[in-house]
């Protein structure tokens, strides 16, 4: 499905209720090759909707689709700034319209990335110091930003997020930001499976992408997109993308 075709079937900001959630992800512009992989490796174009086939790697006893079950449902994406709802009294697009004001101070940049198994997760993420340091500072600026915007985490979410071992830097960062993989405690990866406890799977992912799937050259980091989980537990949709550095026009 191309650009216009998926401009054509956008949700409009009044469909989503007070339960839904908005999100800040990195997605690889629509049309790239750096898009289209991610996105038939999922099965999923979470922008356009599409159903897509992914080859089944050699090898792999399992079907493809089974092992990323998970990152299937939030669509091919890195997280700036996870999952939240929106304050009271705030919009869609209040956020929509922070979003663009804050990329248009942002310049894009490239990043060289590689695929690795992060614990049980096979992740793609920065190949160097100086793609972290860039990412984490995208994100930490994007997430004081949107800050303001998010209503604090519900006593059931918050004592979900406790539940899991956290440390003490950690659980401040969940108390004062709602997420406790922030800041210092941030990184930046792009999801290529669900957790597995086979090794040998994780192993042959991690090569079907580096070998198969991933695209020649660096990363482009042009743009960022918010992403909308309608109701709790549904599959997350790609709602806007908003191009860094791009300055808008000023009606008087």
């Amino acid at each position: 499905m191309n650009a216009a075709a998926a401009e054509k079937r956008e949700t409009p900001a009044s469909a989503w209720s007070a339960s839904s959630r908005f999100a800040l992800y990195f997605a690889p512009s629509r049309g790239s090759a750096w898009w289209r992989a991610g996105c038939v490796w999922l099965g999923r174009d979470a922008e356009s909707g599409e159903t897509l086939e992914s080859p089944q790697p050699a090898g792999l006893a399992r079907p493809l689709a089974e092992l990323t079950r998970e990152p299937w449902r939030y669509g091919w994406h890195g997280t700036l700034v996870a999952p939240f709802h929106l304050a009271s009294g705030v919009s869609p697009d209040d956020l929509l319209e922070v979003t663009r004001r804050w990329a248009a101070a942002r310049a894009p940049f490239p990043v060289n990335v590689e695929a690795a198994t992060l614990g049980r997760f096979v992740a793609l993420r920065p190949a160097d110091e100086t793609g972290t340091a860039a990412l984490r500072e995208l994100a930490s600026d994007a997430l004081r930003m949107l800050g303001p915007l998010r209503a604090a985490l519900s006593e059931a979410d918050l004592a979900r997020r406790l539940d899991t071992p956290l440390t003490e830097r950690q659980r401040a960062l969940l108390a004062e930001w709602g997420y406790p993989y922030v800041f210092d405690e941030f990184r930046f990866h792009m999801t290529l499976s669900g957790p597995l406890d086979d090794a040998r799977e994780r192993d042959l992912l991690r090569d079907e992408w580096a070998t198969r799937r991933q695209p020649e050259g660096a990363l482009p980091v042009e743009s960022v997109a918010l992403f909308v989980e309608p109701a709790r537990g549904e599959p997350f949709v790609l709602w806007k993308r908003v191009t860094l550095g791009e300055r808008r026009e000023q009606h008087v």
